[in-house]
């Protein structure tokens, strides 16, 4: 099994190289991530908000859709893989924050965002209990956290995790592995965020809504 760091590397190495074809007719594995999009624009319409954080942002597509709709507001996205946020910065978007960061260590203060979004890089996290720590600690009292990622029934997901993701390591992918709803039910109560929305939905795809509490121990 490989460490944590070691994870992070290969997930460097691997969107290095995926960086300048990640938003072009030759992205490859990397264009089904756009299906998922309209999944995060409608949970986003669903309630006000002003501050985003996009978790493994990326080179900034799904920002982009956002700011294109609404500029007004203050979007921030974060990523692990310098070149990523190279290819975001190159785009200009007036107003918009790109930071090089851990998700897992969120670099930013308490209380800062409404919502925090997170599309397809999940399954990268060596340490999944950290990021919700984290998101729960950057949210503010209220705020929302919309994820969208991989999951399967049981013995689909033991073989994701222990034959897909380990032959993916060795061609060069930083894949860590595919979490179960029960996994997800657990993380959220140990970081405190409060499940809303949790489903199992098409082509493998796990949805998730949750919410931090307002009021005492908000923080």
């Amino acid at each position: 099994m490989r460490s944590d760091k070691e994870y992070k590397e290969l997930t460097i190495k691997e969107f290095t190289k995926a960086a300048d074809v990640y938003e072009t007719d030759r992205a490859g594995i990397y264009a089904m991530c756009k299906e998922d999009y309209p999944y995060i624009s409608g949970e986003l319409e669903k309630e006000a908000y002003q501050e985003l954080l996009d978790c493994g942002c990326g080179s900034g597509p799904m920002i982009s859709l956002l700011y294109e709709k609404d500029p007004n507001k203050h979007y921030t996205g974060i990523d692990l893989t310098p070149k990523m946020i190279e290819a975001a910065r190159a785009k200009h978007l007036e107003g918009v924050d790109w930071v090089v960061g851990d998700c897992e260590n969120l670099p930013f203060p308490n209380n800062t965002f409404d919502v925090v979004i997170c599309s397809n890089s999940f399954h990268h996290y060596p340490d999944p209990q950290a990021f919700f720590d984290s998101v729960k600690r950057v949210l503010r009292p209220g705020g929302r956290l919309i994820l969208q990622d991989y999951t399967a029934p049981a013995p689909i997901l033991w073989l994701m995790n222990h034959a897909e993701m380990p032959l993916s390591n060795l061609t060069g992918h930083g894949d860590v592995a595919a979490r179960s709803l029960d996994e997800i039910k657990a993380f959220c109560k140990q970081s405190g965020l409060k499940i809303e929305r949790l489903e199992r939905a098409r082509k493998f795809r796990l949805h998730l809504v949750a919410r931090k509490r307002k009021g005492r121990g908000s923080r």
